[in-house]
């Protein structure tokens, strides 16, 4: 924390602009050191928030490395709560890494990902809550993961944990004064009373659990992979929905040896594609190693677009591919409907599927593709990820915490229930409670922030 840190804050390539962040009590210090104003003045006698025109220029040999305007924020009124500098440089690789090279020359080290935003925590600006909801910004595919991510980021989630923990901190303190004042009758309280107190919180908790799996799909999308004997018409229905050729496709079967993998937007939720092999008995070793891609695609798949030949009879590898999948949530889609149908096709995948959603395509005359849509917007809607709780769970880590408070609270009322000592009430309170305070970060191990941060990007 004593040091200053540095680095790129902005992705790699040409662009109008290239920003190197500066943090730390040297920040200003050290980029007064390669940095020449246009007119002449004193960097650190500049204002906070005020921006300054002028030149980067490697002091040892006096060569100008680029145009840049630097703005300086002092601290604590920044987003590490430490003294800050940004040099937006022109945008492009050499500018940017030379100007890092530079400020690293003159005692800046290098920030490890996620350093600024770990920075942000430990000076206490934002919570751990909210450090997350860093992440899930920059990552957010949809208008609808960003909302999420922006309301834990104002302190929503962080708010409702605070509330839990005061809570169950005045309950385990007159528990707590019952074991203390156990042989004065008049000053104990009531275990019926801490029961209620106790039963709110864990309806709170398995509240905000109840969002958590759309939640989590929100945040990290649906896994969809598209599946079938080869072609089937799987690439096809890749590019469709997508909207362009990111899948090769050949009327020779098997063209898909390895899977292909992009989202899309469906009604503010994402769907992770996966395009897999065709499915049957391999014809060399290297299709073999395709399909058991596929087959390990499929048992990690939320939602499988099953594809059929609507042209042709089933096979064996349908009536396979129906096999192992039929206990999934699955869409049947049948494909090639603008050809002659086969007569049975439609009528016995309704009879093996039974209550399965089945939908007739053609990617020829692209009929069918909104139908199939809304098919796979009601599939994000049952799993939860359109809820419009005001809070909800978008983390697995916080959705594992909860559970854990969740199951500390339930064995204290057991205990009251079952008259146990009252030790052990305040024991599962207390463990409740330490579970909450990870969320927010107010209690932390080393290891799990270190975990957290290793995520993000260097320049964040």
């Amino acid at each position: 924390m004593k040091d200053t840190i540095a680095a790129i804050s902005t992705p790699p390539g040409e662009s109008g602009l290239g920003i190197v962040r500066v943090s730390g009590p040297a920040a200003l210090k050290i980029v007064a050191t390669i940095f020449k104003p246009k007119k002449e003045k004193i960097l650190a006698e500049m204002p906070s928030y005020s921006a300054h025109y002028g030149f980067v220029i490697d002091p040892a040999s006096g060569e100008t490395i680029d145009e840049v305007i630097v703005t300086f924020m002092k601290a604590p009124a920044t987003y590490t709560r430490e003294d800050v500098v940004e040099i937006n440089c022109h945008g492009g690789l050499i500018s940017v890494r030379r100007t890092l090279e530079l400020l690293l020359k003159y005692k800046a080290r290098l920030a490890e990902p996620g350093e600024f935003t770990k920075r942000a925590f430990l000076n206490g600006r934002i919570d751990l809550a909210q450090a997350e909801a860093v992440f899930d910004i920059i990552k957010a595919k949809t208008e609808e993961s960003l909302k999420a991510a922006v309301l834990q980021l104002k302190g929503g989630l962080s708010e409702k944990m605070n509330e839990v923990a005061e809570t169950l901190k005045n309950t385990c303190v007159k528990v707590e004064a019952n074991i203390e004042f156990a042989e004065e009758e008049n000053e104990t309280t009531d275990m019926a009373g801490i029961k209620k107190d106790l039963l709110k919180v864990l309806k709170t908790l398995r509240d905000l659990l109840a969002t958590a799996e759309g939640g989590i799909i929100l945040r990290e999308g649906i896994k969809t992979s598209i599946i079938g004997k080869p072609n089937a018409g799987k690439s096809s229905l890749l590019n469709e929905l997508l909207n362009e050729e990111r899948a090769i496709v050949t009327h020779i079967p098997g063209t898909t040896r390895d899977i292909i993998e992009e989202t899309i937007n469906i009604g503010g939720i994402a769907f992770v594609l996966s395009d897999t092999a065709g499915i049957r008995e391999a014809k060399d070793l290297v299709e073999k190693k395709g399909i058991d891609r596929s087959l390990r695609s499929l048992a990690e798949a939320d939602l499988l677009l099953v594809v059929f030949d609507g042209a042709r009879e089933l096979e064996k590898e349908d009536i396979e591919i129906i096999k192992i999948t039929r206990a999934k949530n699955i869409i049947a889609v049948i494909n090639k409907t603008d050809l002659q149908p086969a007569k049975t096709t439609e009528k016995q995948l309704r009879k093996l599927l039974k209550n399965k959603t089945l939908v007739k395509i053609s990617l020829v005359n692209k009929s069918g593709m909104e139908k199939l849509k809304k098919e796979m917007g009601k599939v994000a809607l049952k799993k939860g990820a359109g809820s419009k709780e005001s809070i909800i769970i978008t983390n697995v880590r916080h959705k594992e915490l909860l559970s854990s408070a969740a199951a500390s609270l339930k064995k204290a009322v057991k205990s009251i229930e079952e008259k146990m000592s009252e030790e052990f009430v305040a024991l599962d309170i207390r463990g409740a409670l330490d579970y909450i305070g990870c969320i927010t970060g107010r209690v932390s191990a080393e290891d799990i922030l270190n975990k957290i941060f290793s995520d993000f990007c260097i320049g964040k």
